[in-house]
C-alpha cells in the first residue's frame, strides 16, 4: 500500500509520483529551450536582468572563485557570476541537456570557454565531491526540483566551508490583493505569450502553475537552516515577486 505523502507530488497544479516530475520537468524545458532567454524577457519585461543582477551584486563575487550553477540552464548566471569575478570557473548543471546546449551557442559562452564546463545532472544527487565549490547558485529551478530540501542539503554538502548559497526565485507578494492581480496577469497572460512566441501554452501554464506551489519567504528560510546553512537571509525583489535567499556554510 502506498502512502501518498511519500510517493506523491505536485507537477503545478497536478498531484503526480515522484518517480514521474524529473522527466516531466525535462519535457517542459526541451520544449522551451530555444525560446527560454526570449519568453524570460517577455514574461518579466526584462526585470529578470535586474533580479539578477542584484543576485550579484549581495553575492559580490571574487577572484579565483569556483561556481555552480544548478538548473543553470543557458548559462545567465554563470555568465555574470564571472564577468563580476574577473576571473574565476564556472559549473553549470542542468537536468535538461538541450538548455545547456542552448547555453553553450550564446556569444558569452565562446569568450569564456575555459572558465566553463556544462554538466547534465540532477540537483537531488549531485555528482561532486564534498567542499567542492565556494558558491552554489540556484535561479529559477529549485521549484521544478522533485524534492528541494534534498537539494539544499546536497548544496551544504559541496560547498566549501566559508562556501555561500544564493537561491533566487519567485516568491509570494505579502499584500493579498497584489497577490491576487499578479496572478490575474500570471494566468490569464503568460500561458498566452507562451504559446505566441514558443508555440507551447502548456509548458508556461505548468510553470505559473509551480510559482504558487512554491513556499513562502519564511518557510523556505526554514528550509535553508534546516540543510545547515547559517546567518541565512532573504530580501524580496519587486515587492515579492521573487526573492533572495542566501546562506553560509560554516
Amino acid at each position: 500500500m502506498t502512502q501518498e505523502n511519500e510517493n506523491t507530488t505536485h507537477f503545478g497544479f497536478e498531484t503526480v509520483p515522484e518517480t514521474e516530475k524529473a522527466g516531466r520537468v525535462q519535457g517542459v524545458f526541451r520544449s522551451v529551450a530555444n525560446k527560454y532567454d526570449i519568453m524570460n524577457d517577455v514574461m518579466s519585461l526584462g526585470i529578470h536582468r535586474v533580479w539578477k543582477d542584484a543576485m550579484m551584486d549581495w553575492l559580490a563575487p571574487r577572484p579565483g572563485q569556483r561556481l555552480l550553477d544548478v538548473a543553470g540552464g543557458t548559462g545567465d548566471i554563470s555568465f555574470r557570476f564571472l564577468k563580476r569575478a574577473g576571473y574565476g570557473h564556472a559549473t553549470v548543471l542542468d537536468l535538461t541537456e538541450s538548455m545547456l546546449i542552448e547555453g553553450r551557442k550564446r556569444a558569452e559562452a565562446d569568450q569564456l570557454e575555459n572558465s566553463l564546463d556544462w554538466v547534465v545532472g540532477d540537483a537531488m544527487a549531485l555528482p561532486f565531491p564534498d567542499n567542492s565549490f565556494d558558491v552554489y547558485t540556484i535561479s529559477f529551478g529549485i521549484r521544478n526540483v522533485t524534492r528541494p530540501q534534498e537539494a539544499l542539503n546536497e548544496a551544504f554538502r559541496v560547498l566549501r566551508p566559508g562556501g555561500r548559497l544564493m537561491v533566487l526565485e519567485f516568491s509570494q507578494l505579502p499584500n493579498a490583493a497584489m497577490q491576487r492581480a499578479y496572478d490575474l496577469y500570471s494566468f490569464n497572460i503568460i500561458p498566452r505569450m507562451g504559446q505566441m512566441i514558443a508555440n507551447d501554452r502548456d509548458s508556461y501554464q505548468y510553470l505559473v502553475e509551480s510559482i504558487r506551489n512554491f513556499p513562502d519567504q519564511e518557510t523556505f528560510l526554514s528550509m535553508v537552516r534546516q540543510a545547515g546553512f547559517a546567518n541565512a537571509k532573504y530580501r524580496n525583489l519587486t515587492m515579492g515577486v521573487a526573492a533572495l535567499h542566501s546562506g553560509w556554510k560554516v
